[in-house]
């Protein structure tokens, strides 16, 4: 690179300009100032080069130097990355409030004391590996193994190895001979964040992510490797949704992104996450959670970085051979910060004044959830569930629009079933899944081929009452036939027995798919029972009067998720209660 000097001509905000031809390239990562601020080249052109900076530019002056990195914005993956805590762009914060206090400062470096690793090497001098091939292992966490990964583009023979032992992140446990160069193996490596990492295969979504919310799991399910928005107005449960899914579902991994949100709401949220007990492992969660959080008080340009950092991290487990779950909240803080520094470049505007291309960089960013055969063989995913937060919960704004093109599942939260207490407040007349044909197959394997029929049925019932009510507000439920008024009391104990669960249950914060499969047919076979007898003139209200929808009603509770056998005595009760209807006739 030329020993010319290059300096800020420019400041607006976040984004900082170059005067004349410099020699960096779009998407370089460079130092700004005498604190060495780390930015990024966003726009280059004859006249200048515009940098957008991931710290605060408070204090920064014109004629300050801007040196170039020579290489792209990217992150260091390493372990470490579990149970920690990062900002935006990827440092830790718990070392930088060990360096600078309570508050954040600027220019920070990560001079921390390496770590040592226990490290076990898996190969030998002489052999010959591969890219994505594992060379080393070492326990990150008591319940994740860290798996050194062979860089991308490395083949070669491995001409010197170091012996298993304690090893730094930096120090280098093998040399190979990949052309006329010898390449050092390190634990850890760095990654572009705008650049997915590359796969041997994508392999078509055929399993769901299992997450143990009926609602989910039975209505709207969505693909390990898919893709899923959760779209809903403020104090609708967006991220009370989003943390039962990070405890409970089947994923491996968990990666949670606050973007954007308010301060205190992440303190929760991180504090919250601490205290959580993993069930699968009975250990703390954060022992296979990587947290990131920027706070809509944290510089916007490092929000907009946030969620490819996520990413990027969970594209390097899934490399690993683990299922990843990401969870981003919200894409909305996200499209905001897009907003800002697109006002700030003095862009064109779109629709609300979101840049032109807020369609293309939400697509760029669910493109990358995936399940895949990695280059080393083996297979992993990665599930991207992104919280969307509308304006006034209008979901006809430009972000959950744009958000609707490029996810197959839309879990709709309703702020009115919210205020009802009905959680999770998933919206299942506006919601929509397109899982349906991929994960059928799974679903008729593993959960028994009655299990679509009976989510069919559910479904239909769910419309027909939607259309119902209209009348019912119209000109009250007298007037509806018999045949209707058990559509509704079916419905109810639907929407209350089996769609509501209550978060805090033992037994119902999470159900495993035989509970739920076993309550869709006790709801079934009790409305086909009673539809039999009105077809035989005999009363709703009489039917109703034996309690049974009621005691369906409450089912979730009384049933333990392991004694699935006292299923087998509701549906004797159903039968005893209403045969003797029969015999009256």
């Amino acid at each position: 690179m030329s020993k010319m000097n290059y300096v800020v001509y420019g400041i607006n905000g976040p984004v900082v300009s170059v005067k004349g031809v410099t020699p960096f390239a779009m998407e370089e990562m460079v130092y700004v100032g005498h604190d060495r601020l780390i930015g990024e080249v966003i726009s280059v052109n004859k006249e200048y080069v515009t940098i957008q900076v991931y710290e605060d530019t408070v204090g920064l002056k014109t004629g300050e130097p801007v040196v170039g990195s020579g290489s792209s914005m990217s992150l260091e993956l390493a372990p470490g990355l579990m149970s920690n805590i990062f900002d935006g762009i990827g440092r830790p914060l718990s070392d930088m409030y060990e360096a600078q206090g309570a508050f954040i400062g600027v220019g920070y470096a990560d001079n921390a004391n390496e770590k040592l690793w226990d490290v076990s090497v898996k190969i030998n001098e002489g052999d010959e590996v591969k890219e994505g091939e594992i060379f080393a292992t070492l326990p990150e966490t008591p319940v994740i193994e860290y798996r050194c990964i062979v860089p991308c583009g490395v083949n070669g023979k491995v001409v010197k190895v170091q012996p298993s032992g304690k090893y730094s992140k930096n120090d280098v446990i093998a040399y190979v001979m990949c052309g006329n160069a010898e390449i050092p193996l390190k634990i850890s490596q760095r990654w572009p964040i705008r650049t997915p990492r590359p796969v041997k295969e994508k392999i078509p979504p055929s399993i769901p992510l299992i997450t143990g919310q009926r609602v989910i799991d039975t209505l709207f399910p969505v693909a390990k490797g898919g893709t899923a928005a959760i779209p809903g107005g403020f104090g609708s449960g967006k991220t009370m949704t989003q943390h039962q899914l990070a405890k409970w579902c089947d994923a491996d991994i968990i990666v949670y992104v606050g973007c954007g949100e308010r301060g205190n709401e992440m303190c929760q949220v991180l504090d919250e996450f601490s205290h959580l007990t993993d069930p699968k492992t009975n250990r703390p969660m954060t022992d296979r959670t990587v947290l990131i959080a920027n706070t809509s008080n944290m510089p916007v340009a490092a929000r907009e970085a946030s969620i490819y950092t996520g990413v990027t991290i969970a594209e390097f487990y899934r490399d690993m051979g683990y299922h990843v779950a990401m969870m981003a909240d919200s894409t909305s803080r996200w499209a905001e910060a897009l907003r800002e520094i697109s006002g700030r470049l003095e862009e064109m505007p779109a629709e609300e004044g979101f840049p032109a291309y807020l369609p293309s960089r939400l697509s760029d960013f669910y493109e990358r959830a995936s399940y895949v055969k990695t280059l080393g063989g083996t297979t992993g995913s990665v599930t991207l569930i992104g919280a969307v937060s509308p304006q006034g919960a209008d979901f006809s704004e430009p972000v959950t629009q744009n958000t609707k093109r490029f996810t197959r599942c839309f879990w709709a939260l309703d702020k009115s079933l919210a205020y009802q207490r009905h959680y999770p407040a998933i919206n299942w007349m506006l919601s929509y899944s397109e899982y349906f044909s991929d994960l059928d197959a799974w679903y008729d394997e593993k959960a028994g081929h009655e299990f679509i029929s009976l989510r069919k049925e559910i479904t239909s019932l769910l419309n027909e009452e939607d259309g119902l009510i209209e009348i019912v507000r119209l000109i009250g439920s007298d007037v509806l036939p018999d045949e209707q008024k058990l559509i509704i009391e079916i419905a109810r104990v639907i929407r209350v027995g089996f769609l509501q669960q209550n978060a805090f249950h033992k037994e119902d914060t999470y159900v495993p798919l035989e509970k739920q499969k076993l309550m869709m047919y006790a709801i079934i076979y009790l409305y086909h029972k009673a539809s039999a007898l009105i077809s035989q003139a005999i009363p709703i209200s009489d039917i109703i009067a034996t309690g049974l929808f009621e005691k369906l009603a409450t089912m979730k509770y009384d049933v333990e998720n392991d004694q699935l056998y006292k299923f087998d005595e509701y549906i004797k009760e159903i039968d005893t209660k209403l045969s003797g209807f029969g015999r009256e006739l």
